[in-house]
């Protein structure tokens, strides 16, 4: 029987430059094809442009299972600058274990912090490295790694990733320039950290099969290969796959895993598929899966969390980019929560219910949100109500295609890269994908998120005991009969229903079914006379008689809420 090889895909993230690209050719023995800086443009500027793969085998160790074998550490090299971040949060969904590398002279950077939020959303374990460290003077070097080892203690103290094991090492000491002959300090170390780190990963073959190619090349005679790695499911000689991008469905004829022909291949194998013929061209990069199990979307609800590290609000109609699956996309996004009687309910994971009521929100509601603005008036620092779970609804500026349940990261990507900010902004899961190009109509109508509304006018004077005319609640040119029905209430505690307009100018008749009060008479008559009196002598008296007086208008209060999407903007009351 075949040694058997368990393979763990270790992402090799970090800042721009911390060298990661010597680091995993320090590591390697094989390398694949996508590895080290295939694109030219890379090679001139000695940056990384797309995910290299390269991998080490070593003895399996004795945690991992008894018998003879072997333990491969499939190394996934990162990009680590702005326009690739989605390369990262593309080849983050598959990566076990994760190697943060931090520059020991510069610490913690921007897109070592952004590789740390995306460690926390796509990894489950992390081994970070302090690179470089013969750029530091012998004398000084040892207490210069421990004081950074404390510093990153500290970061990581907050993060699911408290705890993990720190290596110092020099991948390539003396730098880019330095002859091949010099010999890396610590990598060996770093490997038996690598091994004590490394577990079973949980695999599940079951499934829709579903692919990342990240490269495309045809062989003479043989048909077109696309190498990749194996999100969901597995795949067999003889399998139809649909390339979902060139609407076309292909047969497996031969599949090929570090150089070895296979028959079948599952979750988390990095494999090369060769099938009938195409223009390698068309897919240099993008998912391949089983014949119909993506959908492509022109928008979608989805459950959401702020990145704790992002600065400022997220505000609905803000536009971010989107990553779904494998795109990057601009979006806008309009944030919902429960109604606010449903804040502490248990939320069903991964469903959305279209039977419930959600409210509207103008920003995404976090510890630091601003709570309503009397309470700050009112100087209530009340603790803000957070509901377990929100949403948004994200409208793509073009469609996407992606898997049914999937990671979605929203992100500024547009930030400046060397302002120190995170730039990603929320992380989430969709739930529901509208592949109509028609949502507004088709789709929309049936998401129940509503707004509430408060409208305030006065009661202009008494019109009888069971009637009072109101005025400034409506704008001079409001049809106000669409308001006819819908009950108000006075500041004096009766409640009244709308009966119709009145004259010209906006006002309008309030029917009191259960009468007006005497004192509420009064109230209002007092008000109306001194009113007509003051309206005779100057105003400077009014005045001052209104300060010492302590006739306050009666308030009318209108609440109803309104369907964000309803077509018809029915109103609402209880």
């Amino acid at each position: 029987a075949e040694p058997r090889v368990l393979n763990v895909n270790v992402g090799v993230l970090g800042h721009i430059d911390s060298g990661k690209t010597a680091l995993a050719r320090a590591l390697s023995t094989t390398g694949s094809t996508a590895a080290f800086d295939r694109a030219p443009q890379s090679r001139a500027r000695g940056i990384t442009l797309d995910l290299g793969f390269s991998c080490l085998r070593t003895a399996l160790p004795p945690q991992l299972g008894p018998g003879p074998g072997e333990l491969q550490f499939t190394l996934v090299d990162c990009p680590g600058h702005a326009s690739l971040i989605r390369t990262i949060i593309g080849g983050a969904q598959i990566i076990d274990l994760m190697m943060l590398v931090i520059d020991v002279t510069k610490g913690m950077q921007t897109q070592s912090a952004e590789c740390l939020v995306i460690g926390q959303i796509a990894c489950q374990k992390m081994v970070v490295v302090l690179n470089k460290i013969d750029l530091l003077p012998e004398g000084k070097r040892q207490s210069a790694i421990e004081k950074m080892t404390k510093k990153m203690q500290k970061t990581l103290e907050n993060t699911k990733f408290c705890g993990c094991p720190i290596v110092a090492v020099a991948a390539k000491p003396g730098g880019p320039e330095a002859p091949e002959s010099e010999t890396p300090l610590g990598v060996s170390e770093l490997i038996e950290v690598l091994k004590s780190q490394a577990y079973l990963p949980s695999r599940d073959p079951s499934g829709q099969f579903l692919m990342a190619v990240d490269h495309c090349f045809s062989i003479k005679g043989q048909g077109t290969v696309m190498t990749g790695t194996i999100l969901s499911g597995s795949v067999s000689l003889g399998d139809n796959v649909e390339i979902p991008a060139l609407k076309v469905t292909k047969k497996v004829k031969s599949m090929q895993m570090f150089h070895t022909p296979v028959t079948y291949a599952m979750q988390g194998d990095r494999v090369g598929i060769c099938v009938t013929q195409f223009d390698p061209k068309l897919l240099e990069r993008g998912l391949i899966c089983t014949p119909e199990s993506l959908h492509t979307i022109h928008a979608a609800i989805i459950s959401l969390k702020k990145i704790q590290y992002f600065r400022g609000p997220l505000h609905t109609k803000a536009k971010f980019h989107i990553t779904v699956g494998h795109e990057t996309v601009m979006g806008r996004v309009m944030f919902f929560s429960p109604a606010p009687a449903d804040f502490n309910e248990e939320i069903q994971e991964n469903v959305f219910d279209f039977e419930k009521d959600y409210l509207y929100q103008e920003e995404y509601l976090s510890k630091d949100s601003n709570s309503s603005e009397e309470n700050k008036e009112n100087n209530q620092t009340e603790e803000v109500q957070l509901p377990r779970q929100q949403w948004a609804l994200l409208e793509f500026e073009k469609p996407v295609t992606c898997p049914k349940l999937c990671l979605v990261i929203g992100s500024k990507l547009d930030t400046d890269i060397h302002a120190n900010t995170c730039r990603l902004a929320f992380h989430g899961v969709l739930l529901q994908g509208m592949e109509d190009k028609n949502y507004m109509e088709t789709f929309l109508p049936k998401l129940k998120v509503y707004k509430l509304k408060h409208k305030e006018g006065q009661v202009e004077r008494v019109m009888d005991d069971y009637s009072v005319i109101g005025r400034s609640l409506f704008k001079k040119e409001t049809n106000i009969q669409i308001f006819v029905g819908l009950k108000v209430k006075l500041s004096t505690g009766e409640d009244g229903i709308i009966d119709g307009g009145f004259g010209q100018s906006g006002k309008f008749k309030i029917r009191i079914p259960d009468g007006l009060k005497p004192d509420t008479k009064m109230l209002l008559t007092v008000a109306s006379k001194k009113k007509s009196k003051a309206g005779k002598g100057d105003t400077t008296k009014e005045d001052e008689s209104s300060k010492n007086d302590s006739t306050q208008p009666v308030t009318i209060s209108l609440l109803f809420k309104r369907y964000v999407f309803d077509t018809q903007k029915k109103m609402i009351q209880s």
